[in-house]
């Protein structure tokens, strides 16, 4: 009799003390009630400073399904998850939020699409309960921007909450990026894929460890890691600003040599001045964060330490 697919679900955690154990009761009985399948489940510590940690050991004391990565410190959710991606042992992988916005009872379907050949079933909001409308269109505006220079087709309203296959888990495992934009990285690297449309409910408990200051550097991330557009625009705009600076300097010449007309300085002057140096800066700017990538890429500093897995200490090196 051949033995049971491995499924990992691999759940990536900072500072959930609140949900933490009503997601596991909802795995449990989702995990008891399928069984064709072993499942592993994969907490990943990512430096939490409340209970966290100690919840996953009772749970792991009392189920010996559930396994847990705690990492050295807080390295942000988009490491955590490559970290459980190097841990993970299943034959699939399931990514979820600890926080209970999507639903675990999803899993099956997800389950059963993988089992038709499909290498990424990834859940799609229909909506997004608990956001606020600001959220809500500041990240429609981005994704239309993100897909309108990108080459790749970006999904959107698509979190992370997926199926992905061992080849899907090994090609991640390969790319090992230290500024990562994993939403886009899941789109990058293909294979063949499943959407399925979900209701997202809000936060179970907890406060959500995102703002607007970390959703504008995961933006700035998914822009500079898959397009070098800005930097096209920014020599694009250069160069009209400078068409219509001998536009005007043309006009000038004109008036003064020809019609003899004294053109008043001081004030359009300053007016241009200020207007260029913005626009130097802004662009300046733009080269910095494609140049800051750079450098921190061309370090080659492991992307993460691990504190322990399990109850052991690890004392390898991950890259």
């Amino acid at each position: 009799m051949d033995s049971k697919k491995l499924i990992t679900i691999l759940v990536p955690a900072f500072n959930e003390e609140a949900v933490l154990n009503m997601l596991y009761e909802r795995l449990q009985k989702l995990m008891d009630s399928i069984i064709d399948y072993d499942f592993e489940v994969l907490f990943i510590n990512d430096g939490s400073t409340d209970n966290t940690l100690n919840l996953m050991k009772n749970l792991r004391n009392i189920d010996n399904r559930i396994c847990y990565l705690n990492l050295s410190r807080n390295y942000g959710k988009e490491i955590a998850m490559i970290a459980g991606l190097d841990y993970s042992k299943g034959d699939a992988v399931i990514i979820i939020d600890a926080d209970l916005q999507d639903p675990p009872e999803l899993i099956p379907e997800m389950i059963k699409y993988w089992e038709q050949g499909y290498d990424d079933v990834y859940a799609k909001r229909k909506s997004r309960k608990g956001e606020t409308w600001l959220k809500k269109f500041t990240s429609k505006m981005y994704y239309k921007a993100l897909q309108s220079v990108t080459k790749i087709k970006i999904q959107k309203d698509t979190g992370d909450f997926r199926l992905l296959d061992r080849r899907c888990v090994e090609a991640l495992k390969q790319i090992r990026e230290s500024q990562r934009y994993t939403k886009g990285l899941f789109s990058w690297i293909g294979y063949n894929k499943k959407e399925i449309l979900y209701e997202r409910d809000p936060r179970a408990a907890g406060k959500t460890k995102w703002n607007y200051k970390k959703l504008i550097d995961l933006s700035i991330d998914g822009l500079t890691s898959f397009t070098t557009a800005p930097l096209r625009w920014s020599a694009l705009i250069g160069l009209l600003v400078s068409f219509a600076g001998f536009i005007y300097m043309l006009v000038i010449i004109i008036k003064t040599l020809i019609y003899g007309i004294d053109v008043p300085g001081y004030a359009s002057i300053m007016v241009i001045t200020l207007f260029l140096g913005g626009i130097q800066l802004i662009f300046l700017g733009i080269i910095g964060e494609y140049l800051g990538r750079a450098f921190y890429e061309t370090k080659n500093r492991p992307i993460y330490f691990v504190d322990t897995y399990n109850e052991e200490k690890e004392t390898n090196i991950k890259k």
